[in-house]
């Protein structure tokens, strides 16, 4: 294990059951490529995913009696957003805790947000599983205060995906839709482009090295050309 991984699993500061969960946890695909038969994260991200919006969600509804839908919605959204997730990850230490392959540590996926805020979705996941949804909501939590605290202070990354929808509405109550348009490169190293659709027309693309990522850059890209257009 790596001094990065111990070092983690200090900061989480839980007793594990089963440990393997967490490094499963931190096996990104780009080590589980190099070493048949080793499972990655994957599996426990999209796990964490759902754990990690129902915990946001009842924190919001149970803190902010006051707040219509929408604001809530816009609310979790900034919590959740890539951005917000990569600064707690890298806050707590786990690009350094990530088993990754010698390709992607050289090319800098230590420190690359989408890659981060997986990965603090997958440990999320590995809580949720090893010591269920109560310990899970007070780790993800505790670690998100320090967002939670400048979003609503007004202090946060942009979600330009929210930002576009908003804009959009205001226009027409037709739904934003966001379609894969391109996906390159092996399991460890995929590069995604995405498109936003409105009326059936794009508004913009973009590419990422994620889904999440390649959606962001595709509404930011969006909301440039109908500022622009006005």
């Amino acid at each position: 294990m790596t001094g990065g991984y111990q070092a983690l699993k200090e900061k989480i500061g839980i007793s594990w059951r089963d440990e393997s969960l967490l490094r499963q946890a931190l096996t990104h695909g780009s080590y589980a490529y190099e070493h048949p038969g080793v499972a990655n994260n994957q599996r426990l991200e999209f796990l964490g995913d759902a754990v990690l919006e129902v915990v946001v969600s009842d924190y919001l509804y149970r803190s902010f009696p006051g707040k219509s839908e929408g604001e809530l919605t816009r609310l979790r959204a900034a919590i959740v957003c890539e951005p917000s997730l990569a600064r707690v990850a890298s806050g707590l230490g786990m690009g350094e805790a990530l088993f990754m392959g010698r390709g992607e540590i050289l090319s800098g996926g230590r420190e690359r947000s989408s890659i981060l805020s997986d990965a603090f979705e997958a440990v999320l996941g590995a809580v949720y599983l090893d010591q269920g949804l109560t310990v899970a909501a007070e780790f993800a939590l505790s670690k998100l205060k320090v967002v939670i605290d400048d979003i609503l202070e007004g202090r946060q990354e942009r979600d330009y995906k929210t930002e576009l929808q908003e804009l959009l509405q205001r226009r027409s109550p037709e739904n934003v839709s966001y379609v894969i348009l391109k996906e390159e490169g092996p399991d460890h190293a995929k590069s995604f482009t995405a498109g936003v659709f409105y009326r059936g027309e794009c508004l913009g693309k973009g590419e990422g090295r994620s889904k999440k990522e390649a959606e962001q850059r595709a509404a930011r890209e969006a909301l440039k050309a109908l500022v622009k257009g006005d």
